[in-house]
């Protein structure tokens, strides 16, 4: 294979970011605080550019290519499905030669970047496995925070330097499982908050006044035994094969939400199917519960008990 070129650098590097928002921003700030000279960022909306001023103070705002240009590593942190068009376009457009462009998509490895690749970039994809919410603490969460890690392979030990300077933790993952590395990332990290809204919802709809107070150690506790024990960390009526309960609990759910009932169905027939697979739940008490969680849905009724 030819050796893709290398522009010499100095200790130091020039970065840019192309995409100032939450995540370049932070992304940004973190390799200036080890040490890189973060001179231009592109921003198009207001906020953008305020991130710029209050988090890459040195930057100067600037065109994707003329960022790409100018500096030695370039961020990418835009949308998922803004990447591919972005990547083809700076091809064309800016001078890429030697220059390390990373981007931040966890959907995507470095082949989303052969554009650029052929252009005489370096390909890298850094996706840190954090939620950013415009925050100054998400600066300090980088500290324990894994970022998924795909390139070429002779520029791995550059991509996961660069993690490490940022005070991650770098994870190989090949480019050929990047979407489904980045499918259990969502599905984990966006459905989780999802459920604790509508949990919270439906506690108030209860007449629970503080649903979150009640929610948190409950949620704490279960977090961090799933972490540590996997499903044998599972509790509930579920696992107990309480397939009475699973009943009543569908009943009250129609009575309030078709949403909130089929979520419950969907995610006790998958509770139930891994503690079966796990020896946690007799098969007759497998057979019970999916009776009762594939059976016709419970009669919608009004809070009155009447039928709607």
């Amino acid at each position: 294979m030819e050796e893709l070129p290398v522009r010499e650098r100095p200790a130091r590097l020039r970065v840019g970011v192309v995409g100032a928002g939450r995540v370049g921003s932070v992304l940004g700030a973190a390799l200036s605080r080890a040490g890189h000279d973060v001179t231009a960022a592109s921003g198009v909306s207001d906020a953008s550019r305020r991130r710029i001023a209050a988090r890459l103070p040195g930057a100067r705002v600037a065109e994707p290519p003329q960022v790409v240009a100018d500096c030695d590593l370039v961020l990418l942190s835009v949308p998922d499905d803004a990447l591919p068009a972005l990547a083809a376009g700076l091809a064309e457009l800016a001078d890429a030669e030697g220059t390390l462009v990373a981007h931040t998509s966890g959907r995507y490895g470095h082949t989303v970047l052969d554009p650029l690749l052929r252009a005489g970039a370096l390909p890298l994809a850094l996706h840190p496995v954090m939620t950013f919410t415009g925050r100054d603490e998400d600066l300090s969460r980088l500290a324990s925070c894994s970022f998924g890690v795909t390139s070429p392979d002779r520029l791995r030990p550059i991509a996961e330097a660069l993690v490490v300077e940022m005070g991650g933790e770098p994870v190989w993952i090949p480019e050929e499982r990047r979407g489904l590395y980045h499918a259990a990332l969502a599905g984990a990290a966006n459905h989780l908050v999802t459920l604790v809204a509508e949990s919270a919802q439906l506690l108030g709809a209860a007449g629970v006044e503080h649903p979150g107070r009640m929610l948190g150690p409950l949620l704490g506790a279960a977090l961090d035994n799933g972490l540590r024990l996997g499903t044998a960390g599972l509790s509930g009526p579920v696992v107990r094969g309480d397939a009475g309960t699973v009943a009543r609990h569908l009943e009250e759910l129609a009575a309030v939400s078709d949403e909130a009932l089929a979520a419950y169905r969907s995610l006790a027939r998958l509770t139930a199917v891994r503690a079966l697979d796990s020896g946690l739940l007799k098969p007759d008490q497998a057979e019970a519960l999916l009776a009762v969680l594939n059976g016709p849905a419970p009669g919608r009724e009004d809070r009155r008990g009447q039928p709607e």
